[in-house]
């Protein structure tokens, strides 16, 4: 059970070690954002090209026909990676061994639908995966396994998000081998050390130049690509993409070099990628000649 495109290796790996996948569930179709075509989610095209059978409904809320599916199924296991529904509890044990969550946090840190980015944004110095069974609550069942990984400086959403979705996808296979066997040790969380990573909404990408540049810094990776961190000059939107943080100072939202260099409350913002509203995405350098921001702007929101 799984939908974007996280879920993807992990289930093209499942498939390449020849576990039996009987049935493959991802959220249904959507339409484009110009509502001309339905888009299949990434799990769907996949398990499509593997030649699987994939059932999409809408909710499984009161849903009697997925219900009677899977209990008929009969299955051993049932793996869930970014599914994006809530899984009813009566559901849950119509497996055998229960259903098992690949969750993108060190649990109990980051329940919920956007922990890779909480834990950019919050300036963590690692996050990982946690390898846990499904209860009633979110994200806050028993966990058989962790694995950590370092958030770099430079890391953004998308490489994190890259680097644990093949760290699942090798890890899992050991992880389903220990449970089908018996070995696989559940521990209760630490529910009193438990965080929260709502999901994550437009308006938070909204930069406060008031901040120091490594708060910044962080929301611009943690929200890089989408939904992203920008910042209104003149009217139009910009949206940062990939910057550094320098050691100059100034007045907070000031452009205080000719390479958009931006003071912030500590330090300063180099930009090295930058988006126009509506246009394509540029470097710096290519950005610069044909702008209006130039050193002496001030992108506090005017």
């Amino acid at each position: 059970m799984g939908t974007p495109i996280f879920a993807v290796p992990i289930l093209k790996s499942l498939y390449q070690n020849g576990y039996p996948l009987s049935v493959v569930f991802t959220q249904s179709p959507k339409k484009s954002s110009r509502g001309m075509k339905t888009r299949k989610s990434p799990v769907h095209l996949m398990a499509e090209t593997l030649n699987l059978d994939v059932r999409t409904p809408d909710t499984l809320k009161d849903n009697t026909v997925e219900y009677n599916f899977l209990k008929n199924l009969d299955a051993d296991l049932a793996i869930v990676v970014a599914y994006g529904q809530i899984l009813p509890e009566k559901f849950l044990s119509l497996t055998k061994k229960g259903f098992i969550n690949i969750h993108a946090s060190i649990l109990p840190h980051w329940r919920g639908a956007a922990p890779i980015q909480r834990s950019i944004i919050n300036l963590d110095k690692k996050t990982g995966l946690s390898i846990m069974k499904i209860n009633n609550k979110l994200d806050s069942g028993p966990v058989c396994k962790k694995y950590e990984i370092e958030i770099k400086r430079q890391d953004n959403a998308e490489t994190i998000s890259e680097k644990l979705s093949l760290l699942a996808s090798e890890k899992i296979l050991d992880d389903i081998d220990d449970i089908m066997a018996e070995k696989a040790n559940f521990i209760d969380q630490d529910h009193d050390k438990a965080t929260y990573a709502k999901k994550i909404e437009k308006v938070e990408g909204k930069i406060n130049w008031n901040l120091g540049a490594d708060e910044i810094l962080g929301l611009i990776n943690g929200l890089c690509p989408s939904p992203g961190a920008w910042f209104t000059y003149k009217s139009e939107r910009y949206k940062i993409l990939r910057a550094e943080v320098g050691n100059s100072n100034g007045q907070p939202g000031i452009v205080i070099s000719e390479n958009l260099e931006v003071a912030c409350k500590e330090k300063s913002l180099k930009i090295i990628e930058i988006q126009r509203e509506g246009k394509k995405v540029q470097k710096t350098g290519e950005f610069l000649l044909g702008s209006k921001i130039i050193k002496g702007s001030n992108l506090n929101n005017v």
